[in-house]
């Protein structure tokens, strides 16, 4: 090869330079021999860098290649223990569509590996998921009407995506967007209460978006609550109660966005600016970005106490201090002195106190200054949950507890005076004194509890009092009259106040005891109940009777 060869091909000029510079004296052969083979060399490194770039798109597809980056294992995770395990990542966040979709997301993922190798990523990657991609494989969910949840919630998806909620455009992932260990696109319930709730909850009114029964059928079952059997259709569907005066403590938060969450995302003050315009802010986040409800909203929680373990839910001490304890206490059935628990069966249901208080109060000059409470009222809360049968029953407990307490309180202050005139010993007379200050308390917290709230609770109480006042009253030597016989604390209230009443079936006549026939009537009428039995709550009634008690009146 001559020079002039070598000024008539540029190409050879170049390279002749870079082998000069690169073996300073290369052998004439080897220039030739590289020149001759030059374009297979040069074609040889394309093909290899083309299948290079073939795979690692390829690669990029994989779950795997996703997991490489650490900032995506828990992302990772919670697809990885999901339903859609067997989904490969770009399955659904790449779009179904045209090429020019493909591309722009494979630039879009090539930046987010740029970005990470240059140390520039958010530690909160975020992904748009669009419907196109769900319906890839739920095609038929818009057909397939309403449906029941694992949690036995009704839903209907075509009444969600093809119509406006709350004057919003919902998407797929408006729902399904949590990122959790196990849940991952899966129901965010999050976003279905902050929906439904939000704005929907004053005071002790509660008007969810559709109502309850638009996400929950009336169980059709009875069911047991203590020793109750209770049938939502009876109490929801016949009389019409509404749900909301059993379950007042079903809703948590206020589902509130505060604009210190705006800073997650952006940092613009003319974006931060727009947080006021709802109809910009919902459009441009739900509709456009598929961003979840629960990013910018905080929490809001949907659940019913577990029965029996109810706690009163209103923390009325902010304003107030100690009020209605001894009520609330009467109604779980604790706080009497030497008495066993007894919780109210209604406790036990589950109502809340705003569902037997339910009058409006009176509107006054007094109550304009000092406040207002709503009334219990026996027409709108028993009388419509229990049926007609039930009209006056409060009325008459309440006349029983008074007259029972007056005559216990009575007997108490026999005791007390005699004590003061024994001649009883110090340490006896305290001993005697102790007894009387406990009936005094148990004689205040009926009193100023409303016993009414539990009556059967007030009956153990009477019963206990009057029990202890008379043994102290032989303790000074003065025997004082037997009270056990009352309706109250003989458990005789049961059947002559509410049973007889409401029409339930009193005790029979006869009852069979250890193989032979007893008149039992013949017997409630020379004694008092609690003579054979002994009662607790409603329908806790237990024999405490034995044979030889029998044997003092009969020859067995």
């Amino acid at each position: 090869m001559d020079n002039l060869d070598v000024q008539r091909k540029w190409w050879w000029k170049i390279l002749y330079k870079v082998g000069i510079d690169i073996v300073p004296g290369a052998p004439r052969k080897f220039l030739i021999y590289f020149r001759k083979r030059f374009f297979y060399i040069a074609g040889g490194v394309a093909l290899f860098i083309f299948i290079s770039l073939i795979g690692l798109a390829k690669y990029s597809e994989s779950p795997r290649f996703c997991h490489s980056c650490h900032i995506m294992e828990p992302y990772y995770k919670a697809w990885k223990s999901s339903k859609h395990s067997h989904v490969a990542c770009v399955e659904c966040h790449y779009p179904p569509g045209s090429p020019k979709t493909i591309l722009w997301k494979k630039f879009q993922a090539l930046s987010q590996v740029a970005k990470y190798v240059t140390r520039t990523y958010s530690s909160k990657p975020f992904a748009e998921v669009e419907d196109s991609s769900c319906l890839q494989c739920h095609s038929t969910r818009l057909l397939e009407g309403r449906l029941v949840t694992e949690k036995g919630v009704q839903f209907d998806h075509k009444a969600h995506l093809t119509t406006t909620r709350r004057d919003r455009k919902l998407v797929c992932t408006s729902c399904h967007a949590q990122m959790v260990v196990g849940n991952h696109m899966e129901v965010t319930w999050n976003t279905c209460y902050l929906c439904h709730f939000k704005g929907m909850v004053e005071g002790r009114e509660l008007h969810p978006v559709g109502g309850c029964t638009a996400c929950h059928k009336l169980p059709e079952k009875d069911f047991k609550i203590g020793n109750m059997n209770y049938n939502h259709k009876d109490f929801s569907g016949k009389r019409g109660v509404a749900c909301a005066d059993c379950h007042q403590d079903v809703i948590q938060g206020k589902g509130n966005a505060p604009k210190e969450r705006c800073f997650t995302c952006h940092n613009q003050p003319e974006k931060l600016d727009k947080i006021g315009d709802l109809a910009f802010i919902h459009e441009n986040h739900i509709t456009k970005h598929n961003v979840a409800c629960f990013h910018c909203h905080t929490e809001m929680q949907h659940k019913v106490s577990m029965p029996g373990k109810k706690e009163l839910s209103y923390d009325c001490s902010v304003c107030h201090l100690d009020q209605h304890t001894g009520q609330k206490d009467f109604y779980r059935g604790i706080g009497a002195k030497d008495v066993p628990q007894s919780p109210s069966p209604m406790y036990l249901a589950n109502v809340d106190c705003v569902g037997c208080h339910i009058s409006k109060p009176v509107e006054s000059m007094e109550s304009h200054f000092k406040g207002k409470t709503f009334k219990g009222s026996h027409e709108a809360s028993c009388v419509k949950c229990h049926g007609e049968k039930f009209r006056g029953i409060t009325a008459q407990a309440k006349k029983v507890i008074a007259e029972e307490l007056s005559d216990v309180k009575n007997k108490w202050l026999k005791v007390k005076s005699l004590l003061a005139a024994s001649s009883l010993n110090p340490e006896e007379k305290r001993k005697v004194q102790k007894e009387l200050n406990d009936v005094e308390y148990n004689l205040a917290f009926i009193e100023n509890s409303h016993a009414a709230h539990n009556i059967y609770y007030a009956a153990q109480i009477l019963r206990k009092m009057d029990s202890v006042l008379s043994r102290l009253g032989e303790n000074v030597g003065v025997p004082l009259p037997d009270l056990s016989e009352h309706p109250l604390m003989s458990g005789g209230f049961c059947a002559t106040m509410c049973h007889q009443k409401v029409g339930v079936k009193v005790p029979p006549e006869f009852v069979n005891y250890k193989g032979k026939k007893m008149p039992h009537s013949a017997h409630t009428e020379m004694m008092p109940c609690v003579k054979c039995h002994e009662f607790g709550s409603h329908k806790e009634i237990k024999m405490k009777f034995k044979t030889e008690d029998c044997q003092a009146c009969h020859e067995l």
